[in-house]
């Protein structure tokens, strides 16, 4: 039985596919405000814009390709039992050849309805438009988890971290949470490793390699793989 790996990955990762990232300087949040695109009730007040504000970025990141560090993660599978668990809404995991994604925060390809969160339509590249509906009758929404809303697949996350033998952060703050809990979640045995050009504190032992995450996820990745060739 091959022995599990549970990835968390930020926005770290996608930025250097040219995604937009919303907390650095020139990221989203400087030309949209956080209550405003990205809560329950900036979508009541103008769902127009909402909807608008999200069409634009599915469209942008269908120009977009996974880097180096996407496809350095799926090297892992042909050892591992690979799970990445994102808070990336983009589905450059996927696209880089990863067959295990649990996406918190939502994903931009899909739509749901706005009468049941559990109702989710896949819907590629196309736009949403205010009258669009859901296959209930109901308005057709971003599936994106909002401010304020709960994130339905932490437990399921959790879950797989309890199992990990081995832990791995990528270009993530961990400052969100819930996610950022997550590694609390991780056995003590299990190595931890944490690719990130920042500093990131961390209350446990862990190997940080400072880099971007298309050098320093070959670097652990390949520290791993050296590790169960012993």
């Amino acid at each position: 039985m091959k022995k599990k790996i549970v990835v968390l990955t930020g926005a770290g990762i996608s930025a250097e596919s040219g995604i937009s990232t919303f907390r650095d300087s020139d990221g989203l949040w400087e030309q949209y405000r956080v209550e405003d695109v990205a809560t329950p009730e900036g979508y009541q007040r103008d769902p127009e814009m909402v909807l608008n504000f999200y069409n634009n970025m599915r469209r942008s990141l269908f120009t977009k390709e996974p880097n180096e560090g996407h496809r350095q993660l799926v090297r892992l599978e042909e050892y591992f039992d690979v799970t990445i668990v994102t808070q990336n809404i983009d589905n450059l995991h996927e696209r880089a050849g990863s067959h295990k994604v649990i996406h918190l925060h939502g994903e931009l390809t899909k739509g749901r309805s706005e009468r049941n969160p559990d109702l989710i339509v896949e819907i590629g590249d196309a736009d949403i438009h205010v009258g669009d509906k859901a296959p209930d009758g109901a308005q057709l929404r971003p599936h994106i988890v909002w401010f304020g809303e709960a994130v339905p697949n932490i437990e399921i996350a959790a879950a797989l971290c309890e199992q990990a033998d081995y832990f791995v952060v990528v270009g993530t703050s961990m400052n969100v949470y819930p996610a950022a809990g997550l590694i609390h979640y991780v056995p003590r045995t299990a190595p931890c490793y944490l690719v990130d050009p920042k500093a990131v504190p961390i209350s446990r032992p862990i190997t940080i390699v400072q880099e971007k995450a298309g050098t320093g996820v070959k670097k652990v990745v390949d520290m791993i793989l050296r590790d169960l060739m012993k």
